[in-house]
């Protein structure tokens, strides 16, 4: 049971430091490569989709359409980098982390008393684990499908 928290914790080290990451500064901006495709929300809820330009310490600038589109900092809510998406990594992720959950719930929950009987101990039991497993890889894998698929690299902060 140990090693199976180790695993997932080794598993979910990803995830976590994708938490880690500062998006509350406009600084984080500066990884962005001109002609990398980006969405960004204004303040009032409109959203912009293009290839980025540059980026000042007063406002972030992107090509959408045949057009130049100029966002003043203070106006901007959100940017998202669209070229990346991380639907299949999360998928992965979760879906380990859930088949390893899976079969060391149900291995704990079917553990073999010393020998008087009838018990789901042997073929049987090995079922129920692998099912357990399967079912943990399956929820999983569609809860980390769900989750956003493009990183968020700026998120003005809430005042």
């Amino acid at each position: 049971m140990r090693q199976l928290a180790l695993l997932a914790m080794l598993l979910a080290t990803p995830v976590l430091s994708l938490a880690q990451t500062n998006q509350n500064s406009w600084d984080a901006l500066n990884i962005l490569r001109a002609g990398q495709k980006i969405e960004v929300f204004e303040t009032n809820l409109k959203n912009h989709k293009g290839t980025f330009s540059t980026v000042t310490g007063e406002a972030i600038q992107l090509r959408e359409g045949g057009s130049d589109v100029s966002i003043q900092k203070q106006n901007v809510l959100r940017v998202t980098l669209l070229d990346k998406s991380h639907r299949l990594r999360n998928a992965l992720i979760f879906g380990a982390v859930g088949a390893g959950a899976g079969a060391g719930i149900s291995a704990a929950a079917t553990r073999c008393p010393p020998p008087t009987g009838f018990s789901l101990c042997g073929v049987g039991r090995g079922a129920i684990i692998g099912g357990s497993a399967v079912a943990g890889l399956l929820a999983g894998g569609g809860l980390g499908a769900a989750f956003p698929s493009h990183p968020t690299i700026y998120r003005a902060e809430h005042h």
